[in-house]
């Protein structure tokens, strides 16, 4: 396929760019930082820059492409939740990919798929409630955030582009993300959970996020929402047993919810309500997870093992 990528240069992107070249693929990736984009031996990538704000020559990287990934948005955990840090969130992501199919509409030749990027935040924090892709839409900033991302995207669907929006939990990968700034305070004997412990994570290692990308790229009965976690999650307390467990480390210092919020205010409601989200459409159209459990993930990033139980 000829894919064009969005946010190739990011955590997710990176390694997403590298299976589709590795895979036979022709991608070519918009981004900010053309010079900065990775090469691999025997495989080659078309950098094309753009803003992400204004038309320009990069629209003709869409002319014949059979799929684009947006993937494009600021980090959302990087900073506190200002004002001005919220409008950088949204137009990152609102404005970006508004940009983005209108300039598709334009083309003679439209992309037979669409994947566009989105969060759990869309069911905002819940209870112990099991959350498929047919829940109702929650309360918050992300929550509000979440839609209106995602209705710039399913707007593609008008010029007859099939459209996917993967709704990402927390994504598991040693060298970025969520994880790699959970390591240090376990590895120092000062890891635990972020209170009160029961709040839900929903989590994928990125491998199977990659994994689900490209079987939505190759499954056309798939369109919509769709949920990027693994088939079982697990509370915040749980998890970070299970880093433990697999580091050979304690887990015994909790985070005090107050001490979040003062430290990050609003953003602090992030790590201290969560979401129990199941891939509900991925299982039923066949999807097979590498890594179906917390244990098995964390082992195979953590002690380069399939079965984390080997290491303890």
């Amino acid at each position: 396929m000829n894919i064009v990528v969005t946010g190739g240069t990011g955590f997710i992107g990176r390694a997403l760019c590298g299976a589709l070249l590795q895979g036979g693929h022709t991608v070519s990736i918009l981004t900010r930082n053309a010079g900065q984009v990775f090469h691999q031996p025997g495989v080659s990538v078309n950098p094309v820059q753009w803003n992400g704000r204004d038309t320009g020559p990069w629209e003709r990287a869409l002319e014949g492409a059979d799929a684009v990934i947006n993937l494009a948005g600021a980090p959302i955990a990087d900073a506190r939740w200002t004002d001005e840090r919220k409008q950088i969130l949204t137009d990152s992501r609102v404005f970006t990919t508004r940009l983005l199919v209108r300039a598709l509409s334009r083309r003679s030749s439209k992309p037979a798929t669409f994947i566009s990027a989105s969060g759990i935040g869309y069911y905002g924090a819940s209870d112990d409630r099991l959350l498929d892709e047919g829940a109702a839409r929650g309360k918050g900033f992300l929550a509000d955030l979440c839609l209106a991302w995602e209705a710039e995207a399913m707007s593609a669907a008008e010029f007859g582009t099939r459209v996917v929006i993967l709704r990402t939990g927390m994504v598991l990968e040693a060298d970025g993300g969520a994880l790699a700034k959970m390591l240090l305070p376990f590895k120092l004997f000062a890891g635990g959970p972020i209170m009160p412990g029961t709040q839900w994570v929903s989590w994928i290692h990125r491998r199977d996020h990659i994994g689900l990308i490209h079987w939505a790229l190759t499954t056309t009965t798939v369109s919509g929402p769709l949920n990027a976690v693994a088939p079982e999650p697990v509370t915040m307390r749980t998890f970070c047993e299970v880093l433990g467990r697999v580091l050979q480390r304690p887990s015994w210092l909790p985070v005090p919810s107050v001490a979040m919020n003062i430290l990050l205010g609003e953003l602090g409601t992030l790590m201290t309500t969560g979401q129990r989200v199941i891939p509900t459409k991925a299982i039923a159209g066949g999807y097979i997870f590498h890594y179906p459990t917390l244990e098995r993930a964390l082992g195979a990033i953590l002690v380069g093992t399939t079965d984390a139980s080997r290491a303890a």
